[in-house]
């Protein structure tokens, strides 16, 4: 898989509506899980109780969506990247959905798509549509629109 790179506005201007590709698998396991959940103080028993989770909605535990969410920065930046930017500034979401639950040992990969580029004074501002996509289930795990702004990029 090779990386797609980016070093001016009109060539990202030029994938508007493009596929800009798929990342490689990655595992969801318990520890990343409970990590997640030391650091964010979500310890809901779906997330971090194996034996009670076993007798639940899922059958064992899942991710939280957050966590998800907070995977997709690592994944797409397998996909993609922007070269001769000074910096990138999360600027936020337009949409986040929670399609399907990640169960424990899941694997998750990112689809990235460029749905648009604004040039502004400083550099541009993208919004990339990013899925989530779980290993054996029709509908994703999470569906993401991301926006950037990418500081001194010409």
């Amino acid at each position: 898989m090779s990386i797609r790179v980016f070093d001016a506005v009109d060539q990202l201007e030029a994938a508007v509506g493009r596929p800009l590709g798929h990342s490689a698998w990655l595992t969801v396991d318990q520890r990343r899980i409970d990590l997640f959940a030391e650091a964010t103080g979500d310890h809901q028993w779906i997330h971090v109780d194996a034996e009670r989770a076993a007798a639940g909605p899922f059958g064992t535990t899942i991710a939280h969506g957050w966590l998800t969410l907070s995977l997709l920065p690592m994944l797409v930046a397998k996909i993609y990247r922007i070269d001769g930017a000074e910096m990138a500034i999360n600027y936020g979401s337009d949409k986040v959905r929670f399609l399907a639950p990640v169960p424990v040992g899941s694997r998750l990969r990112a689809a990235a798509e460029l749905l648009d580029v604004v040039r502004i004074t400083s550099g541009c501002r993208t919004v990339v549509k990013l899925t989530a996509e779980l290993e054996g289930s029709a509908r994703p795990a999470c569906v993401a629109e991301i926006v950037t702004v990418w500081q001194g990029l010409a």
